[in-house]
């Protein structure tokens, strides 16, 4: 999976893509699963899984969990 991240915030860039970030292990996970696509609106990062939002998450504030989904239990691990 690519991101075109030319407008992605530069803290959820750190925390999504290196592998310190605290988002890394949901990025992990995104390039295994076929059925989950993304989209940078507003500097924030909207997960979909089978065209159904299912997660937003941005720089500084909290992740939005929208749906139920497997890739929301590693966010609640996080938060």
């Amino acid at each position: 999976m690519t991101i075109d991240t030319t407008n992605l915030c530069s803290h959820l860039q750190k925390k999504l893509f290196e592998p310190v970030g605290i988002y890394y292990p949901i990025w992990q996970a995104m390039q295994n699963d076929e059925e989950l696509t993304a989209v940078v609106r507003s500097r924030q990062l909207h997960i979909y899984r089978n065209g159904k939002k299912i997660l937003v998450l941005a720089g500084k504030a909290q992740p939005k969990i929208i749906r139920e989904d497997n890739l929301n239990e590693l966010i609640k691990k996080i938060i």
